[in-house]
């Protein structure tokens, strides 16, 4: 695998913040360069799975890690989702907590000022201007309706909660939209019933598995590409050759769940992920574009590139 350059990290957890109503306080991990500042935020949504402590703050090890040595500053939260908090099957939202996932950003994004005044080592670390948000699996469910997309409660009310500070979304092994005829358990839960992109009109970059199959949708692997198809606006879709829903292990090092192990795709991630926000963000950086050509030039390549 090719040689980067990484920045030394640092890394600061469990950073607690009171939030009134919460079930529990919200615990996050803030991941930045050790040296420098004004670094662009990712604000990153775990998923769910097998493993304990991947469904916290404690996962996205590979990306995070090399996201914060690449320039920018990572915030992970532990959502109510996470099996570290073991929240019985009676609490409200159960077993997604959609709602609340999407307001554990806001809330952050609320309180950056006050988590900077209580962590001097943070001062001027943070670019509030230039704000992604990045979510696998089921934290690309959150990561999209960060910057548009919605779902349908149970009592009919439309969830559609984008925040306008967020400015790109990076949406990787996301389900696409539903309908009443998936199958049971999943498939009955309202958010992955009546999900819809058409409203998603910020920009982003939508990473597929082209053998992520899912046993809830007759789609096939296009299932996780809705995110791209199905919404409006400029769109990217990285679809990496062989990957399964993992991706080649993104939530963790060596994680037991990831059924696709393959460290040169997560590279591929870590690699284009990097460079589509370094260019969104600094239009005049042409890393996406140079490295999107390299990569669909590339004999037996792993994976391709198609946009709108």
């Amino acid at each position: 695998m090719e040689q980067v350059h990484q920045n030394t990290i640092l890394s600061i957890s469990p950073i607690t913040l009171k939030v009134t109503g919460r079930l529990v306080d919200l615990e996050i991990k803030i991941t930045v360069p050790l040296q420098g500042g004004g670094f662009p935020v990712i604000l990153f949504s775990h998923g769910g799975g097998n493993s304990n402590f991947l469904t916290s703050y404690k996962g996205g090890g590979p990306l995070v890690d090399y996201w914060a040595s690449q320039g920018f500053a990572v915030i992970q939260p532990t959502h109510l989702s996470s099996k570290t908090l073991d929240l019985p099957p009676t609490t409200t939202g159960f077993p997604i907590y959609a709602k609340s996932r999407v307001e554990d950003f806001t809330e952050i994004l609320n309180q950056l000022h006050k988590i900077e005044s209580e962590y001097p080592i943070l001062i001027g670390k943070f670019d509030k201007e230039r704000i992604a948000v990045a979510g696998h699996s089921g934290g690309g469910l959150t990561a999209a309706m960060l910057i548009g997309a919605y779902y349908t409660d149970d009592n009919g009310t439309e969830m559609y909660m984008p925040d306008n500070r967020i400015k790109t979304g990076i949406l990787m092994a996301t389900s696409g939209e539903g309908d009443d005829h998936m199958p049971a358990p999943w498939g009955k839960l309202d958010i992955v019933r009546t999900f819809r992109y058409d409203k998603m009109l910020t920009p982003a970059l939508v990473v597929a598995g082209d053998k992520d199959v899912s046993p809830i949708s007759s789609k096939g692997e296009k299932y996780h590409m809705d995110a791209y198809y199905q919404s409006p606006g400029k769109k990217d879709l990285l679809i990496l050759i062989d990957g399964k829903h993992m991706l080649g292990g993104v939530t963790g090092y060596d994680a037991a769940e990831t059924t696709d192990e393959n460290p040169e795709r997560v590279a591929i991630i870590q690699k284009m992920t990097t460079a589509y926000l370094r260019s969104f963000f600094s239009p005049q950086d042409n890393s996406w574009k140079n490295e999107s050509k390299k990569l669909n030039e590339i004999q037996n390549r792993q994976a391709t590139i198609i946009s709108k």
